[in-house]
């Protein structure tokens, strides 16, 4: 009998359905086990299975609603999405519903709270669902219609995506985080580069990488077009979801002789800090390339991409003693109220406050240009978020400029793009 050889991808969802293999381009439909839904997206995949009248779901503890997006509610619009989401969760007893208080942005959240793990396959109306790939799971966007489906059936049909693996090599230098090496690799081979395509980051590098530089590669891979972005699960990734994840974890690797349509290979010793410039993630620079200072009006730190403890200390150590440049608005955005709690009892947030940044609750908010942040005609911005097409943050004519944690705050300072070393913070 013929051995097949599978990806990571391949063995996830050959293990969901019980069988010995799944090959790429076959259509398949597989269990879910979370489905997620947010402010926006919420109500629309509502209003379509209501009007199906099957008047369940397939299970509440599959569920999760999260409002993260335009909340606290910044209008009447938001405020009435927020009261559809609110009287659903209500309706159907599902109990994994977040507002207020108890609310984070989702891909941050979800992780911390246990409900994703090694193995899983999550479905969210939201195309940053792949942030969960960092845990080993086959984690991806859909649309609002197809997440009301799966609140019937249980199920999500695929085409079981090709593969392509990114290996990564050598010594870091000095500032450059995980965020640097998924812009670097969006740059390389652009935003439609990995088109329905799953993502493996392995290597040396990616083994050495701290969970939350993980999910910041992962939450990316839509960026580059992928439908997943996928990291094995090893020690460190058991070592998170110990006493959060309460199921047992699918822990897969990818065979030795698994086949992979392109396979490219990245000396990191190689990249420095570096920029997407607008009004693409692929428009990447090195930071020192710039031909000119590029003078900014506003600085957000935070999003499901970098908006994490890790991503708070990196601001934290540059802002302090140090004050944000009188042109610029310095935003920071704890991605959760565990994130924000954490950075309290560190001193970060006091930090930030003396520096002259303004600390905002968990939000999505300016990274869509919904709130806490909208650009003027003119202005531009420097983000830890991800994405920075024409409009994205507000005005037609603004402009967003994607970095890491490290470049955003050195900028905050500056008022121009810099790194950190053009501040003398050692590395």
């Amino acid at each position: 009998m013929k051995k097949y050889h599978m990806t990571l991808a391949e063995k996830i969802l050959a293990k969901k359905l019980n069988r010995s293999f799944v090959e790429a381009r076959e259509l398949v439909e597989v269990p879910v086990d979370l489905t997620l839904a947010n402010d926006i997206t919420g109500p629309l995949a509502i209003k379509t299975f209501e009007s199906t009248k099957i008047g369940k779901v397939f299970n509440p503890e599959k569920i999760a609603l999260v409002m993260d997006h335009f909340t606290p509610n910044k209008d009447i619009k938001s405020a009435e999405q927020v009261r559809i989401c609110r009287e659903f969760a209500k309706k159907y007893g599902i109990s994994h519903y977040y507002e207020g208080g108890n609310c984070g942005i989702e891909h941050a959240l979800l992780p911390e709270l246990g409900l994703v793990g090694p193995g899983d396959i999550v479905i969210g109306a939201d195309s940053h669902t792949c942030t969960y790939g960092a845990l080993g799971a086959f984690a991806t966007g859909v649309g609002s219609t197809d997440l009301a489906a799966a609140w019937i059936t249980g199920k999500i049909w695929f085409k079981v995506p090709e593969s392509i693996k990114f290996v990564y090599y050598g010594k870091f230098n000095p500032w450059v985080t995980g965020k640097d090496l998924i812009l670097y690799t969006i740059g390389d081979i652009g935003v439609d580069g990995a088109l329905y395509k799953a993502i493996e980051f392995t290597g040396e590098v990616i083994k050495k990488l701290s969970m939350a530089e993980r999910f910041t590669m992962a939450n990316m891979a839509i960026e580059a077009g992928g439908k997943v972005g996928l990291i094995e699960a090893d020690k460190k990734t058991l070592t998170y979801i110990k006493n959060r994840f309460k199921r047992t974890p699918l822990v897969l690797k990818a065979d030795k002789k698994a086949k992979y349509v392109e396979i490219r290979e990245y000396d990191i010793s190689k990249i420095e800090p570096v920029v997407a410039l607008p009004h693409l993630p692929s428009n990447v620079k090195a930071v020192k390339d710039l031909s000119e200072k590029i003078f900014i009006d506003q600085v957000v730190i935070g999003s499901c991409t970098n908006g994490r403890i890790e991503d708070l200390a990196i601001a934290a150590k540059i802002l302090k003693n140090r004050k944000v440049n009188t042109n610029v608005r310095c935003i920071i955005i704890p991605a959760t109220p565990n994130i924000y709690y954490q950075a309290l009892k560190k001193g970060y947030i006091r930090v930030f406050i003396e520096a002259g940044a303004i600390v905002s609750p968990p939000t999505c908010g300016p990274c869509l240009g919904g709130h806490m942040g909208i650009l003027a005609k003119g202005e531009k911005a420097v983000a830890t978020t991800n994405r920075n097409f024409v409009g994205r943050m507000g005005h037609p004519e603004s402009e967003v400029y994607l970095a890491s944690s490290a470049v955003a705050a050195a900028s905050a300072v500056l008022g121009y793009i810099a790194t950190p070393e053009e501040l003398g913070v050692k590395w």
